[in-house]
């Protein structure tokens, strides 16, 4: 099958930068596809229009060309949606029009939101999920119970008023059960009402739409959110997030072949950076720390609460890019280490006083003590590095000595935040 599908696929905790990647390889796609998650998670965008941060958008809604799909593998908040739209019309000077949602997507209810708070805040303080609180978990749990609510169910007003009258009394006795405001069905329905208004002629059957363009040898981008260490199955459970943010997701929640993709961009930064509870091996919590948080703008997108930071983990990442099957690395804010004399890699952990070379699960993880590789920072400028020969020769051997660790290219090697600081190896 000869096809023009790439994903782009989170290689550490998330935050590691796909905005920026989906953005550049966006310019000339076709389709670009938001294949799970919801608006819990943040990408930064850069470009000639301004800097924008966006949660359920895709991040080709820039390129007027472009389709874009949210999908069904996606949860979504249509205020959420209605506000981003309005934020680029805002700055851009014109709200997009090519943004489609799958009739299969399930939608974030406001009982969600306040059940996912309600949940959160009743956890103990160190069995806390680091939940961005948005109702992302709890619209993912009524999903796998089979009592969600989808995108197209608003376009049939009498079986989505007969699905809120059957799921209504349950979901009001656990608001109760919290001490929480319950719902009415007129309150539901009125704010399905507007949804509807709003975007019901863009809720769509996507799979014709992507099948067609599939067959035709058209550019498909599949973006995800989040990283594989915060994968449902793979990840730092249960600190996660509740779908798969993996290669092998993206065929599921874009409704692509598995055999359809072409490559996969395995987006990292050149450092570590996590938000939420968890196992996080080579965090700092020294001058170090803070001085790589605040060069480097670690601060939620979505929450802006500081980001826990440390040094890059070879073995997280080694792990990621086998388990997405990595064909391609994005290595971004490689200028974040410009003013650092010495710069640590991790190459392995201590647990129990046993060496490991490979990721092992949760519980071990939090008694890992990571094994560090220390090499010499270049202390000079990158960010005005355009090609390969113009980074500073230390600069280049930090990126090959992790293109090594990882036994995947290096393809592209980020500087800066703006579309023309990014190198192509």
């Amino acid at each position: 099958m000869n096809t023009n599908v790439n994903a782009v696929v989170g290689v550490q905790w998330g935050d590691e930068g796909k905005g920026r990647i989906v953005d550049y390889l966006a310019q000339d796609a076709e389709i670009v596809i938001r294949f799970q998650g919801g608006d819990n998670a943040g990408h930064t965008v850069v470009n000639e229009l301004g800097k924008f941060g966006l949660h359920i958008l895709p991040s080709g809604v820039f390129n007027k060309d472009t389709t874009n799909i949210v999908s069904a593998g996606t949860v979504v908040n249509f205020d959420t949606m209605d506000g981003e739209l309005e934020n680029i019309r805002k700055t851009a000077g014109y709200r997009p029009d090519n943004v489609y949602i799958d009739v299969r997507a399930h939608l974030i209810m406001p009982y969600h939101m306040a059940l996912d708070g309600a949940e959160e805040t009743k956890r103990a303080e160190g069995a806390k999920i680091g939940t961005t609180k948005r109702g992302v978990g709890p619209c993912y749990t009524d999903k796998a119970a089979r009592s969600g609510i989808r995108a197209g169910d608003l376009l049939d007003e009498e079986m989505l008023k007969s699905r809120l009258e059957a799921l209504l009394p349950k979901k009001n006795r656990e608001l109760e059960y919290y001490g929480l405001k319950t719902y009415t069905l007129e309150e539901l329905l009125e704010v399905t009402k507007r949804w509807k208004e709003k975007f019901g002629s863009h809720i769509i059957d996507s799979v014709p739409l992507v099948r067609k363009a599939l067959e035709e040898g058209k550019k498909i981008l599949l973006e995800g959110q989040l990283g594989i260490m915060r994968d449902n199955d793979w990840g730092i459970y249960p600190y996660t997030t509740s779908s798969n943010p993996t290669a092998a997701g993206a065929c599921n929640g874009a409704g692509i072949p598995p055999r359809a993709i072409n490559k996969v961009f395995g987006v990292v930064k050149a450092y570590s950076s996590s938000v939420g509870g968890g196992p996080f091996m080579t965090e700092l919590f020294d001058e170090t720390g803070d001085k790589l948080r605040s060069i480097g703008a670690e601060y939620g997108v979505t929450t802006g609460r500081p980001r826990r930071v440390g040094w890059f983990d070879a073995v997280a990442s080694d792990f990621s890019c086998y388990m997405n099957g990595v064909t391609d690395i994005a290595l971004t804010k490689l200028d974040i280490l410009d003013s650092f004399e010495k710069i640590k890699i991790c190459t392995g952990y201590i647990i129990d006083g046993k060496e490991y070379h490979y990721l092992p699960v949760t519980r071990l993880q939090e008694k890992a003590q990571p094994i560090y590789e220390e090499v010499d920072g270049w202390m000079e400028d990158t960010t005005k590095a355009r090609k390969w020969e113009d980074l500073p020769k230390k600069a280049q051997d930090y990126v090959l000595r992790i293109e090594e660790l990882l036994k995947t290219h290096i393809t592209y090697v980020s500087v800066g935040p703006e579309r023309d600081q990014l190198i192509v190896r």
